[in-house]
């Protein structure tokens, strides 16, 4: 049986969610009402149902994330709100919080966020016993720890492909909440990770320039996906639910096409849901959002995962500035560029500058407002404004491909459609007569009525018309014939739409730890009983729910290395001098000692 395989993208709100879907997605993943680890985009569960309602009609699928701690005061609410999600055809709920597992829930199927912090095969199988049915892997792991945790579990694999990267594990970063008192558990992260920093030793001396130090680039698995497969990825995710369409559009698209590339003609895969889609632009992940790529921990460790000077979008290169005039400067650039583009660089003092393009005449640009540019700096593009109107119009159609057979009978004419697998059968009684035209005639023009599908969800693939004789039908009757088919199409899709339920458990699995800290994010009442009757002998709070830091706890647990990206390592560097420890990073506001667990190969920010 061939494995379905799933593109995941992001909503932020259900206008974004159906045009993801337009553009290829299997399935996107939009935030509740409340209680989502993006606390800015709330959805209301009436747009939640309209979403749910057009998905339904390509097989696609709507996760709900509702992934943030709970305080006690807040379960009840939730578990009305699942109802509702429920109600309005949410296909599943993207959890942190096993609180929810102890409510009187639905049988709505249940995915374990990444907030679960998902690294081992033996947290996610504990998972999968617990009632989830996916599971959203750590961005930090490698092909070889994909494909171990996938040989072990039942569990649907997903994991994310492109995007923006938290520095940190996901779920085990307290920064924002111990320095400004706002949780990343519960949606309201204050990006500390984006600050500039400064590395210094125990004496203040600086040890690098001042720089955005653990701002990662941007997430890029595309050239990995054949990879990702084979280790027993289901479920291919885009970051972005606070990203805007144009966003959601191109890189649904990208994947889209490379996904259809690896599955096409496979016998292994395939594609989770139906219809297919024409894209009417190239997509190209450098055209928006991106703060330059990295492949990240996938294949192997390496240096250059941040982008220093800013943490903002970068976009693509173009080329090198040269002859710099008073109000206009000349590139040799890579692309075609147009006026209101706008341009970045980085300057020689560190600083990144932007550039508004005002006229562009061959490789003479003219700015709106002249920098301080010097010849020989590279330049890019972050807003490319040909890409941005094209994608502000209609760029993607899908369309599911039917299958048609008239045969006739004593009394009329019968009809089978096959839409995908959404089959049906009509009958219509009626008179035959010969026509005066041959049969080539004949069939081609009830292939024209029939192919007149434009402004439905279906497109003709192939029509069989088995005559006996070349019979007659005016165009009208035939059309109304047409929509008569439509109509079944359609009904057949709702009815066939399988929903995802969460399978019927009563165990209680042993936990994989004896004892959860602060780190366990247990904030509630329910949070604490899941994991008692689950075999954990001690449970303290979560910070968010009064529980206190240590000293010596981290605030930060991270795979990235400042020792490593500085190439100070030890053991796989093998520096023939570096600065002596401790290091700190100083920004304006915060301090943070940095200590580093070579043995697992990770780095821990602590408050000194």
């Amino acid at each position: 049986m061939k494995r379905s395989i799933e593109l995941l993208s992001p909503a932020k709100n259900a206008e974004i969610g159906i045009e993801a879907i337009n553009h290829g997605a299997d399935a996107v993943y939009i935030g509740a009402p409340k209680f989502g680890a993006r606390s800015a985009a709330g959805n209301s569960i009436a747009d939640i149902e309209a979403l749910a309602a057009y998905a339904r009609k390509f097989d696609a699928r709507v996760y709900v994330a509702l992934n943030t701690i709970l305080r006690d005061d807040e379960l009840a609410e939730a578990e009305r709100m699942v109802w509702q999600l429920y109600r309005a055809g949410a296909d599943a709920l993207i959890v942190q919080d096993m609180g929810l597992l102890q409510m009187n829930l639905p049988p709505i199927e249940l995915h374990a966020s990444t907030q679960t912090d998902n690294r081992t095969f033996n947290k996610v199988k504990f998972l999968e016993e617990a009632g989830f049915t996916q599971v959203v892997l750590a961005r930090e792991l490698s092909l070889e720890q994909i494909r171990e945790i996938a040989s072990h579990t039942k569990a649907r694999i997903e994991c994310f492909v492109h995007g923006a990267l938290c520095v940190s594990y996901s779920g085990q970063c307290y920064a924002s909440q111990v320095t400004r008192g706002r949780s990343a558990n519960r949606g309201e992260c204050a990006q500390l990770c984006r600050l500039p920093y400064s590395l210094v030793d125990a004496s203040g001396n600086r040890l690098s320039p001042e720089g955005h130090l653990l701002s990662l680039k941007d997430l890029d698995l595309s050239a990995h996906l054949g990879a990702m497969l084979d280790a027993g990825v289901s479920s291919f995710k885009i970051e972005g639910r606070l990203k805007e369409m144009d966003y959601v559009k191109n890189l649904t698209a990208y994947y889209r096409q490379k996904l259809d590339a690896l599955l096409e003609d496979s016998e292994k895969y395939t594609k989770a849901s139906s219809g297919t889609t024409r894209h009417f632009f190239m997509p190209d992940p450098q055209r928006t959002f991106q703060r330059g790529a990295t492949s990240y921990f996938l294949t192997e460790r390496n240096t250059g995962l941040v982008q220093t000077a800013t943490p903002k979008s970068i976009g693509q290169p173009i080329g090198i500035a040269k002859r710099i005039e008073r109000n206009s400067f000349t590139v040799k650039s890579l692309v075609p560029l147009a006026n209101g583009d706008g341009l970045c660089y980085l300057a020689p003092d560190g600083q990144f500058t932007g550039i508004r393009v005002n006229r562009v005449e061959g490789d003479n640009v003219t700015p709106l407002k002249m920098p301080h540019l010097k010849s020989g700096i590279m330049l890019y593009r972050n807003f490319d404004q040909e890409f941005d109107k094209l994608l502000s119009k209609k760029s993607a159609e899908r369309k599911i491909q039917v299958e048609l057979t008239l045969r006739e009978s004593a009394t009329g004419i019968s009809i089978e459609a096959d839409a995908e697998g959404n089959r049906v059968m009509l009958y219509i009684p009626c008179e035959k007569e010969l026509s005066t035209k041959d049969f080539s005639d004949v069939k081609e023009n009830i292939r024209v009525q029939f192919s007149k599908l434009g402004n439905t969800d279906f497109e003709l693939q192939s029509i069989r018309t088995e005559f006996s004789s070349p019979w007659f039908f005016p165009a009208s009757k035939v059309s109304e014939w047409r929509r008569q088919t439509v109509a079944k199409l359609e009904q057949a899709v709702r009815i066939n739409h399988r929903p995802l339920l969460r399978p019927k458990t009563d165990n209680k699995p042993a936990y994989p730890e004896q004892s959860l800290t602060y780190r366990g994010n247990v904030a509630n009442a329910g949070a604490r009983s899941f994991y008692l009757d689950r075999g954990v002998a001690k449970v303290e709070q979560a910070l968010e729910a009064g529980g206190k830091l240590q000293p010596g706890q981290p605030v930060m647990i991270t795979k990235y290395c400042l020792k490593y990206e500085m190439g100070w390592c030890p053991s796989k560097q093998h520096p023939k001098q570096a600065p002596r420890e401790p290091f700190y990073l100083q920004g304006k506001n915060d301090r943070f000692l940095l200590q580093f667990d070579c043995k697992n190969c990770e780095m821990q920010l602590l408050i000194p």
